[in-house]
């Protein structure tokens, strides 16, 4: 018997759709082509000054030139600690940190460490498009549950309950939240983070946005609210969104020490440490001034109700005030069945594709995340840019 080319395991993977998006548009830009890209979720700001020259610094040094411990560069994992500690308002040590390429392994690895077969992961609906197949990946069964725009996307415990099974072991919870903007107000987090406790759910946090919360909806940490959760959960975070670092690849996990050394462990056999010179840029961003940081989130806030009011503007498009990340997430269910040229767009999927193709605008449908009838947009790209693009749409909606 033949066997296949391509595992089961991968090849039932879905490629990322924002990425996907935002290579279309990229490919589309270097043919000549005039697009605006509101697809991938990176800020458009430079990496701030002292934290490049952090870098400068340590490619010279060549302690940095060698293999350094796989959980991380043990400055860095105490600097991470120090930081845990403080959101969390109780002790965190270096041995509870393992430092990764992104935030993406980040989840990968506590999927795989968590997950036997047949694990089951809640989490809302819509969702970042990697949460299912890093739980696939590690062989468990995601279960989204849905929210409502009417409730700014925000999960009950009671929708969570009636999704829990007996197969239930984590509870993925993500405030501020990718690609709806949802940031859980404080009674809701310690009402969510109480059920998880009170029915031994393993409570993963993905709190990348953290610093990018917008007006008076502050962030809260569920651990922080429900200290009860420490010995059972893992906390998600990096570089990347707050010190617009997204290519220098640092993220990492925070959790119990039996669970981080497993993770250690099978980051050993997958990649090692990650690169010492972002290691180091990192620690820079860590322990250095955040003024920069605070004007990328000043600049955010600014097109973000620039955005809402603009996309509240075009014919059939409604879309809810964000408070936290950088994406809005209109509904597009009133403008489809529109004839726009040769076609008439029945699904967000095709309307996204006659945007890319009449207006020069890309823009991720909300299939991707599980929300069709919706689209994700980026505001974390220049005020010029997110004027004119949003104008396409409206000409070619209106």
């Amino acid at each position: 018997m033949a066997h296949a080319r391509i595992s089961q395991r991968v090849g039932s993977i879905e490629e990322s759709a924002t990425l996907a998006i935002d290579a279309r548009a990229k490919a589309l830009k270097a043919a000549g082509e005039d697009v605006i890209g509101f697809g991938a979720g990176e800020p458009d700001f430079p990496t701030p000054a002292h934290i490049v020259e952090a870098a400068e610094k340590a490619c010279a040094d060549p302690r940095f030139h060698h293999y350094t411990p796989t959980g991380g560069l043990p400055e860095l994992r105490a600097a991470i600690a120090d930081k845990t500690a403080g959101d969390l308002g109780m002790p965190v040590t270096a041995a509870q940190v393992l430092v990764t390429n992104g935030a993406k392994q980040a989840l990968y690895n506590t999927f795989a460490t968590l997950l036997d077969p047949g694990d089951e992961v809640l989490f809302t609906a819509p969702y970042w498009v990697t949460y299912p197949e890093s739980i696939r990946l590690a062989g468990g069964v995601p279960l989204p549950v849905a929210t409502e725009e009417a409730n700014g996307f925000r999960a009950t415990v009671e929708r969570l309950e009636a999704a829990r099974t007996s197969r239930t072991k984590v509870l993925l919870f993500a405030s501020p939240c990718n690609p709806t903007g949802a940031v859980y107000r404080r009674e809701e987090v310690d009402e969510i983070g109480r059920w998880a406790a009170d029915n031994d759910l393993w409570v993963v946090t993905d709190e990348i946005y953290q610093l990018l919360v917008y007006g008076d909806v502050p962030f809260t940490s569920i651990v922080a609210r429900v200290p009860d959760l420490a010995e059972r959960s893992v906390v998600i975070n990096g570089v990347s969104k707050t010190y617009s670092m997204t290519g220098w690849r640092v993220g990492w996990m925070v959790g119990p020490t039996d669970v981080i050394g497993a993770a250690i462990n099978l980051q050993s056999h997958a990649t090692s440490n990650v690169d010492n010179v972002a290691q180091a840029a990192a620690l820079a961003g860590l322990q250095g001034p955040m003024d920069t940081a605070e004007e990328m989130r000043e600049a955010f806030d600014r097109r973000r109700m620039r955005m809402v009011d603009l996309l509240c503007a075009i014919p059939g498009v409604s879309c809810v005030e964000p408070h936290g990340a950088f994406y809005a997430f209109p509904s597009f269910e009133g403008a489809l069945g529109k004839e726009l040229g040769p076609r008439r767009p029945e699904s967000t999927i095709e309307l996204a594709e006659v945007i890319l193709e009449e207006a020069r605008v890309a823009i991720v449908p909300g299939e991707a995340f599980g929300a069709p009838g919706y689209m994700r947009l980026s505001y974390a790209l220049g005020d010029d840019d997110l004027e004119e693009g949003l104008n396409r749409i409206a000409k070619l909606l209106g």
